[in-house]
């Protein structure tokens, strides 16, 4: 009973809680400054190299490198003693959710709605789509893993490993459903994105973390120093979505409906994605503790990534980089209500497993 009276008090952080709200005012922040001020967005343009904006860049790395230090790949050692989760995670994030996410998006964007999104925007919003569906998810499942209770043992494991297979599987799978929306990327861009934005503040985090606790301690590390990053994460996701927002203010304001009907195939990607995964944890007859966090790293995304791939290949007034921010702003209470799912759904593993 003191176990579920403590589960029961769990609480996301304000910034996490309200993350759709604050994404709202940025579009809003944003949209007002890039129609009333547009030399701001001239003069922001100036600042680029290689197509990438650079003051985009370096809040992307802020946001990234802090995520990277909670990476433990020590935690790999333990990667036998779960076969079954990390096969439900592995299958489910590279095998399925990328294809189902450019299929859902195709449907909709040039078939559902064909009379209000134009083809060339539908075909931008898709290709944003696909990078939001080979991203699956690298610091948020650890929130929502522990508000329904996962084990976060396992979910360190599966994040580990999901990390590592992301610097291998990313830029192909990109590359190959982009070919199938007829978008024509060069392939050393797509590199270049996932060693800018995966492998160096992956590599950073790595070494941090480790010379740090070799020196202080993991307590110190986790209770410490990490802390110290949470507003630095904030600051630099906000200041990069009032950013694209004043590139993306005439969109905005032409097509407003756009974000709705954008939400409209990620929204139910997220869904299906977590059905997949959490009911086949539940028909393998998993403990819920490692079937909620692999439905969860599945269904959510890495859309930090997603946004600083889609700026890299397409610009930041590009329809895909709007498609990927609006990943961002239905994350929230899109995984809450998963969250909500498997906290009231743990009697059939406790069934299961009996």
């Amino acid at each position: 009973m003191g176990d579920i009276a403590v589960a029961e008090k769990k609480r996301m952080g304000v910034f996490e809680r309200y993350l759709t709200l604050w994404v709202g005012l940025c579009i809003v922040v944003g949209t007002t400054i890039g129609n009333v001020w547009p030399q701001v967005a001239d003069g922001l343009s100036k600042f680029t190299y290689a197509q990438i904006s650079i003051p985009v860049a370096i809040l992307i790395w802020l946001m990234i490198y802090p995520m990277m230090l909670q990476i433990d790949f020590a935690s790999l050692k333990r990667v036998g003693e779960r076969k079954q989760g990390l096969i439900v995670t592995t299958v489910t994030n590279w095998l399925i959710k990328p294809f189902t996410m450019y299929a859902i998006a195709w449907f909709f964007f040039n078939i559902v709605f064909r009379h209000w999104i134009p083809v060339d925007l539908g075909r931008e919003y898709l290709a944003g789509a696909v990078l939001l569906g080979a991203a699956p998810c690298t610091a948020m499942v650890f929130v929502w893993s522990y508000l329904a209770d996962g084990d976060p043992a396992y979910t360190l494991v599966q994040v580990a490993g999901n990390d590592l297979i992301l610097l291998f599987a990313f830029a192909p799978i990109v590359m190959f459903l982009l070919g199938l929306t007829d978008v024509v990327v060069p392939y050393d861009t797509v590199i270049l994105s996932v060693v800018l934005f995966v492998v160096v503040p992956l590599v950073a985090g790595w070494i941090t973390r480790t010379q740090l606790i070799k020196r202080h301690g993991t307590e110190w590390f986790s209770n410490e120093f990490l802390p110290k990053f949470g507003p630095t994460t904030i600051v630099a996701l906000l200041a990069t979505l009032v950013i694209i927002f004043i590139f993306q203010g005439e969109t905005i304001v032409s097509n407003p409906l756009h974000i709705l009907l954008i939400a409209v195939p990620l929204t139910i990607q997220t869904y299906l994605i977590f059905a997949i995964s959490y009911g086949w944890g539940c028909a393998w007859k998993l403990p819920h503790a490692v079937a909620a966090p692999a439905g969860f790293i599945g269904a959510s995304n890495f859309f930090e990534l997603a946004v600083a791939v889609a700026i890299a290949l397409f610009g930041l007034s590009s329809g895909a980089t709007l498609a990927t921010v609006v990943g961002v702003l239905v994350e929230v209470p899109v995984m809450l209500s998963l969250v909500w799912i498997a906290k009231r759904t743990t009697r059939f593993f406790d069934s299961a497993n009996a």
